[in-house]
């Protein structure tokens, strides 16, 4: 029990802090607090076979932790809680002066990397006992429920296992699962796997993109445009895995604007009520103009992004398109189509929509292309289109400042 005394004494000594002035008192209370909740085992630390890290000779730090965690810990605002399930603690299947040693070796390892635990929360009942503190359920964190000064809505529970991400749900917050299958523990939780799905807002078991991701704000946006001629709903995120859900009314156009989102890695959902029974020229185009928007829209401040982008892609076509959100609007198109349609969207309409996108996103683009087939070629440019778009959209975590010698973009 001496290491466990030593464990609470150095966390008091550790995190106590200084009282703060009564204006301060006040700022903080209007300035909600967010949390990560992090496991430990699985997380942090590797989890020995067995699934009990009984001794220093099965500790193993989980790679790139100390790195990225310490990085976190010190450039964001968030509060750490260690949130750990270790079954049987304190029986004879689990004493607790095996617990303890590597416990606080730990807790000093990261304190050495300048990560400092606010909070320590460790559930000792077994799954059997459906104890009301042990995750996924959330007795252990009373305090953080139904409290005016956390955002439990912006925080995230970081665990290896479902029990985590039903944790994550049952508090009100996001999940970042770091595994890449269900793992340990999926019989423990109350919900159904496919309703958990919206709780997990990253799938890693990388530390370096757990703090990409926890430091660059989300890119997305969203855009209703309504005219006399069409009705225009598109909503896009930047970071995305390459998700679409497009409908145009016109086939080979969804098909088109499918690529983008697959080759440029984006999710993108359009939907589109156009006056088709006139012809197709608003449809493409006004479609052209809110997408154009919605980047501009989704690029914000544009801070970190590498700005220009290009792609040299080859099909039995060579399509080459060069992109800079530069915040001027300019085309150069140097293609021709001898065919007035492919599919049922005419070849004419390809240069419109480009150059409405380019208006919209107030971006410059370049585009040249050769062939014979008039379908790989079109289909050639929307995907060298998607992959510069990719590269100009991509941020540098260490470089977060905006890519101009003018200041604004």
């Amino acid at each position: 029990m001496r290491d466990r005394a030593f464990c609470e004494e150095k966390r008091n000594k550790r995190y106590s802090r200084k009282p703060a002035p009564e204006g301060h008192a006040q700022n903080r209370i209007k300035n909600m607090k967010k949390v990560l909740f992090i496991d430990r085992d699985g997380t942090i630390v590797l989890e020995p076979e067995n699934l009990q890290l009984d001794s220093l000779d099965k500790l193993e730090f989980y790679p790139k932790a100390f790195q990225y965690l310490a990085k976190i810990a010190n450039e964001l605002d968030y509060e750490l809680a260690m949130v750990t399930n270790q079954d049987g603690l304190g029986t004879d299947s689990f004493p607790e002066d095996t617990f303890w040693p590597t416990q606080n070796f730990i807790l000093r390892a990261f304190e050495n990397e300048g990560v400092l635990f606010d909070d320590i929360f460790v559930d000792r009942s077994f799954p059997e006992d459906n104890a009301p503190t042990r995750k996924p359920r959330t007795g252990m964190l009373t305090k953080y429920i139904d409290n005016p000064n956390y955002d439990l809505a912006n925080s995230f529970v970081l665990g290896d296992r479902l029990t985590d991400v039903e944790l994550a749900k049952n508090l009100g917050a996001k999940a970042i699962f770091m595994n890449l299958t269900d793992g340990v523990g999926s019989t423990e939780i109350a919900s159904k796997r496919e309703e958990l799905d919206e709780t997990i807002v990253l799938q890693t078991t990388d530390w370096k993109t757990i703090y990409e991701f926890l430091k660059l704000e989300a890119r997305s946006a969203s855009i209703t445009r309504k005219t006399h001629e069409t009705d225009i709903y598109i909503n896009l995120n930047l970071d995305g895995t390459g998700k679409s859900k497009i409908d145009t009314g016109i086939a080979f156009f969804d098909h088109m604007l499918d690529q983008i989102s697959r080759h440029g890695q984006m999710d993108l959902e359009i939907l589109v009520k156009g006056d088709l029974e006139v012809d197709e020229h608003h449809t493409i185009e006004d479609t052209a103009i809110a997408l154009g928007e919605v980047f501009a829209k989704a690029l914000g401040n544009k801070l970190g992004i590498e700005r220009y982008g290009f792609c040299l892609p080859m099909d039995d076509c060579l399509a080459q398109v060069a992109i800079d959100f530069g915040g001027r609007n300019w085309l150069i198109w140097e293609t021709e189509f001898k065919r007035e349609m492919v599919g049922k969207m005419p070849t004419e309409m390809f240069f419109h929509f480009f150059k409405s996108f380019s208006d919209g996103a107030k971006a410059n683009i370049n585009i040249k292309a050769e062939g014979d087939n008039e379908h790989h070629k079109i289909e050639a440019i929307f995907k060298a289109f998607a992959k510069a778009i990719k590269v100009a959209v991509k941020r540098d975590t260490e470089k977060m400042i905006l890519p101009s010698t003018k200041g604004m973009l």
